[in-house]
């Protein structure tokens, strides 16, 4: 199958190659023959009622410093000169990302837009999880500073963090004797408008917050991300550490009821997060971690992908 690919995603200049699940897309893009072209979400516009981008096209290679070519810039017409559009701007999830769904609703079907466009919109990480809450840790959604308050005197140990915050940015372990919460609840109303998400703290943390890919609803893969020492939060980019990871039976019951809905919304590459059998989270926006699954795995799950991409096609 010959395709034209769009990818929006940040500047490409600005990835790590060496763990981008983007790039590693984009390659097996290309080791297939598809044409890619590159755009930032600020180049995508509506004009006359098209769905334009100022896009250019795009050559990868793995290596480190010389890792891409950019074409010379031209305008295209996402209804009608592109196959496939990867969706794979980073969060946060704005209104900025809220309209870059709204735009590009206008092509899809017709353009293939990975993942489908309203359902992303529709299926915020920490809100979407909520309608499978029997696998959720205790979790409170709120601005009430009241219920905040009884939230914590019944589980003492918490975690709060942004509703729509990404990369653990905003996350705090708010332990039984810390004194914090009152002046991190001040802080959090100056920042943001939108309520909180207060969750009991899961101690199975320290070992390790594992991210499980699906694709088409099926499990493709797992890794599991160890916090640092010292550090409440498992992201990779404030130093944890990527290591092997098995599926266990209570992961598998959890990627078995989501996976259907999943599936059916569209929703083509997606990656939960799960700590001590407890779902916190289901990444449809950009989902990372293929890399790290890839090198454990002996896998290529862009390559699935892809064929996930062209069975829809």
């Amino acid at each position: 199958m010959t395709l034209t690919v769009a990818i929006q995603m940040d500047h490409v200049s600005t990835i790590d190659i060496k763990g981008d699940s983007t790039f590693v897309m984009a390659l097996e893009a290309q080791k297939r023959g598809y044409k890619l072209l590159h755009y930032v979400p600020g180049k995508l516009s509506m004009s006359r009622g098209h769905i334009i981008a100022e896009a250019e096209p795009m050559e990868l290679r793995r290596e480190q410093g010389n890792h891409f070519t950019l074409g010379e810039t031209r305008t295209i017409d996402l209804a009608t000169d592109v196959d496939v559009v990867l969706m794979r701007q980073d969060p946060p999830f704005d209104m900025a990302y809220i309209t870059a769904t709204h735009l590009l609703e206008h092509v899809h079907p017709k353009t293939l837009v990975v993942n489908d466009p309203r359902e992303v919109r529709n299926a915020p990480e920490k809100l979407f999880v909520t309608h499978f809450s029997e696998f959720m840790p205790p979790t409170l959604i709120s601005s009430d500073r009241d219920q905040i308050m009884a939230f914590r005197k019944e589980h003492k140990d918490i975690i709060i963090k942004p509703l729509y915050g990404n990369g653990g940015a905003g996350v705090f372990h708010i332990k039984p004797d810390d004194e914090n919460l009152n002046a991190l609840l001040e802080m959090f109303t100056m920042l943001y408008r939108e309520p909180i998400i207060a969750q009991a703290y899961l101690k199975d943390v320290r070992a390790g917050d594992k991210r499980i890919i699906l694709i088409d609803g099926e499990i493709a893969g797992a890794t599991n991300r160890v916090p640092a020492d010292g550090e409440a939060r498992s992201n990779m980019h404030v130093g944890g550490k990527a290591v092997k990871s098995e599926i266990t039976d209570r992961e598998r019951d959890i990627c078995a009821a989501i996976g259907p809905e999943l599936k059916n919304r569209g929703m083509i590459f997606v990656g939960i997060d799960v700590i001590g059998g407890y779902m916190t989270e289901i990444n449809v926006t950009s989902p990372t971690g293929l890399q790290e699954i890839n090198r454990f795995d002996d896998a290529c799950l862009e390559a699935q992908i892809w064929d996930a991409i062209e069975a829809r096609l």
